[in-house]
């Protein structure tokens, strides 16, 4: 029955992008100059050479996904993926790997309410939008957490933009994987669908659903 499938979905990268707020994050904080532009990837690469970069990094990471998270935004194709699995009445759950509090903020911004407000702000758990329980939103200390909790759900399919989350040995049995990536950024066979767009993750999931 349409209603038993269960779809699990990664935050971070996955259906929310902090592009342009790692950039504006970091010219801020005094890591890039203003003439500096770039994607999240750019901006880490560049952080990274600083002395103490790591650090720095670190530092930036707690800024963009606490107090910039405001300004990120739903990947292209996340509202009409959403609105597909409401009108067809699948369950969506979104588990992600988030730390309670990010490195090196003095603000000590709460990284878990800070990604509830951003969607709440973008209509997540609202009935004339995704209607997304707010209970159906799972945020874990670790990895393995995170994989204990999509087994624990009864995933039937999990996307993640990390090759490492879906390729991990303890990745629960039985559940479809798609990886959200570019093709070019996996070096090494992998037995699940990898899509480049939402569009493509889209019309992947439901023709497999309708031929199944």
């Amino acid at each position: 029955m349409a209603s038993e499938r269960r779809i699990g979905l990664d935050f971070d990268n996955t259906i929310i992008s902090y592009d342009a707020v790692f950039l504006s994050q970091a010219r801020e904080l005094g890591f890039m100059s203003a003439d500096f532009s770039g994607c999240k990837t750019q901006v880490r690469d560049a952080v990274r050479m600083l002395p103490n970069g790591e650090r720095c990094w670190q530092q930036l990471q707690g800024r963009v996904y606490g107090k910039g998270i405001a300004d990120a935004r739903l990947v292209d194709g996340v509202d009409l993926f959403l609105r597909r699995c409401r009108r067809e009445n699948i369950s969506v759950y979104i588990v992600s790997h988030k730390t309670e509090f990010g490195h090196y903020d003095p603000e000590l911004i709460n990284l878990r309410d800070a990604a509830r407000d951003w969607m709440k702000a973008q209509g997540f758990f609202h009935d004339g939008n995704y209607g997304i329980s707010e209970g159906n939103v799972y945020f874990e200390s670790t990895r393995h957490d995170k994989l204990e909790r999509i087994a624990l759900l009864g995933c039937s399919l999990f996307i993640d933009d990390l090759h490492e989350v879906l390729s991990d040995p303890a990745f629960p049995p039985g559940v479809e994987r798609v990886l959200f990536a570019r093709r070019e950024a996996v070096s090494e066979a992998v037995p699940y669908a990898v899509c480049p767009t939402w569009h493509h993750i889209e019309e992947y999931v439901f023709r497999a659903r309708e031929q199944g």
